[in-house]
């Protein structure tokens, strides 16, 4: 008998591998179109290095079973994320302020996780800069924030169901990023919420445990 894919498992994997390959596209877009020193070629292959490992991790691993921490500098993945968002043509304002510490995370994890909140703020900013910021307290918090229509009251925790879309008839998304988002925030002992008001944006929250907090 053919094993049958799970319909789920399926939508879930096809969403993730997206970001990757859009990521892999613009590289090799910007490769294959600008002078480049020696310096940004670095930075280029890096970046393909990270999408090459987040595709290899999706596929081996679609729904969010397992999650292996590692001591990590998210503000150097955040920055990867960034550069790969800007690479894909979205407007990207990165402000890490100073201290930022070392979290125990699974970057290709967190990197899904960030890409899908930044893919979001982009979709729904109205064409506007999207801004991330990483500071510290008594946890790390990554904010993503938008300057778009904003959410209504009732519906900030709707919007982390899978398969929700705040617009329905709208082909853009799968409804299943903000889910994603949310379980691999959680799953590293953190958590993910979103505030906002109607007509001014919103912000996205993702906050981590801090090593020994």
């Amino acid at each position: 008998m053919t094993p049958r894919l799970d319909p789920e498992r399926l939508a879930l994997l096809v969403h993730e591998v997206r970001s990757p390959v859009a990521a892999l596209s613009a590289i090799a877009e910007t490769l294959g179109e600008a002078d480049l020193d020696s310096q940004a070629r670095r930075s280029l292959i890096r970046l393909v290095t990270l999408a090459c490992r987040g595709i290899e991790r999706i596929v081996a691993d679609a729904a969010v079973a397992s999650i292996r921490l590692e001591s990590i500098d998210p503000v150097g993945l955040v920055r990867d994320v960034v550069a790969a968002a800007k690479l894909r043509g979205g407007a990207v304002e990165l402000t890490a302020k100073p201290g930022s510490p070392l979290v125990d995370a699974d970057p290709p994890r967190l990197q899904q996780a960030l890409d899908n909140l930044i893919g979001n703020a982009l979709l729904h900013g109205g064409g506007q800069p999207v801004s991330v910021v990483v500071h510290a307290d008594t946890m790390l918090r990554i904010e993503i924030s938008d300057t778009g229509p904003g959410i209504p009251p009732d519906e900030l925790e709707r919007i982390f169901e899978p398969h929700v879309r705040l617009d329905p008839a709208s082909s853009e998304g799968s409804g299943l990023g903000l889910a994603l988002a949310r379980a691999i925030a959680e799953g590293h002992g953190g958590s993910l919420s979103a505030t906002s008001s109607p007509g001014v944006g919103a912000t996205f929250t993702l906050a981590l445990p801090l090593p020994g907090v």
